[in-house]
């Protein structure tokens, strides 16, 4: 098969396109024809070596955890999916080495849900990652209820736009951190956007919440932690995917993980209309290394995908 890897860490410039084992596919697993994978930030940390002390690579590292596409071949004890079955999947393992940016990925059952029936495959690759984040935070790590008032922040980006959506849908009020270009699409997923300024932050969110947020869902880190916690509620709570400084301030550190029944439910929500997916530009696999560079730029409204015709 086609695929992109690297054999050392390193930037863009470490990306080689050309031809590698098609992978072997387990008893639990199915072989996934790939038409998309989405590129996220911790793509090119661990391909940097950033994880290096959590997560062994095994080169030639395949990079990539999200995918969309179809089965050509269930193992031997899946029941779940079939020949022919279109899919997305957060496919991520302990270890790294078999990622999605390539022809075809040997999936795990546990990482893939059925692709929803309203979205292409360019947007069902860019929803599992972003899109399983907000909803373990919200579900799992905060268990946010009916009438709370929730502060996502980065809430124009792809964790905190998924955020955003799926809190107001739980009946949440919604206040949204962002920059000034940010502002417009904050207000736009119906949310109440605030500006970043370490001088004048908190006091915006006590004029919008003087008795303080019952829950923050922080994707960045550093000073605005620090000050989201002081802004808390009596009872409140707060999550990190971001600092794990996050610990010391009472609140949670999380690190997103697959979870099959999670991301249909996040497939549903896309197709009663709930959650919208935004692409912001497109790559062909063999221009990945473009598409990372997008990405780590940043200042997109959407997600980057590489596609595998």
């Amino acid at each position: 098969m086609k695929a992109i890897s690297y054999r050392r860490y390193g930037g863009p410039e470490v990306l080689e396109y050309g031809e590698l084992p098609d992978p072997k596919v387990g008893p639990d697993a199915v072989l996934v024809e790939v038409r998309a994978a989405s590129v996220n930030p911790v793509d090119w940390k661990c391909q940097a070596g950033y994880l290096d002390g959590m997560m062994d690579a095994v080169f030639p590292v395949i990079p990539g955890w999200d995918v969309s596409g179809v089965v050509v071949r269930p193992g031997v004890s899946v029941t779940e999916f079939a020949v022919g079955d279109e899919v997305m999947g957060y496919v991520r393992e302990d270890f790294l080495s078999r990622g999605t940016f390539a022809e075809l990925v040997a999936a795990p059952v546990r990482t893939l849900a059925r692709k929803p029936r309203t979205l292409g495959f360019d947007e069902a690759a860019a929803l599992p990652l972003v899109g399983l984040t907000a909803y373990q935070v919200l579900h799992h790590a905060l268990a946010v209820r009916p009438g709370e008032t929730v502060l996502v922040h980065a809430a124009a980006g792809g964790v905190g736009s998924m955020a955003v959506q799926i809190a107001r849908h739980l009946g949440c009020r919604v206040i949204g951190a962002a920059r000034d270009a940010g502002q417009a699409r904050v207000a736009e997923l119906g949310a109440e956007p605030v500006r970043y300024d370490e001088l004048t932050f908190a006091e915006q969110l006590r004029a919008l919440a003087p008795q303080g947020v019952d829950a923050v869902l922080d994707t960045i880190g550093g000073p605005f932690l620090r000050l989201s916690a002081d802004l808390l509620a009596p009872g409140g709570r707060l999550a990190s995917i971001a600092d794990g400084e996050v610990l010391a301030l009472g609140g949670r550190y999380f690190w997103v993980r697959p979870d099959a029944a999670d991301l249909a439910a996040l497939a549903d929500l896309v197709d009663e209309g709930v959650l919208t997916v935004r692409v912001a530009g497109t790559f062909p696999l063999e221009r990945a290394a473009d598409a990372q560079r997008a990405n780590a730029e940043g200042g997109l409204n959407g997600k980057v995908v590489v596609t595998v015709p």
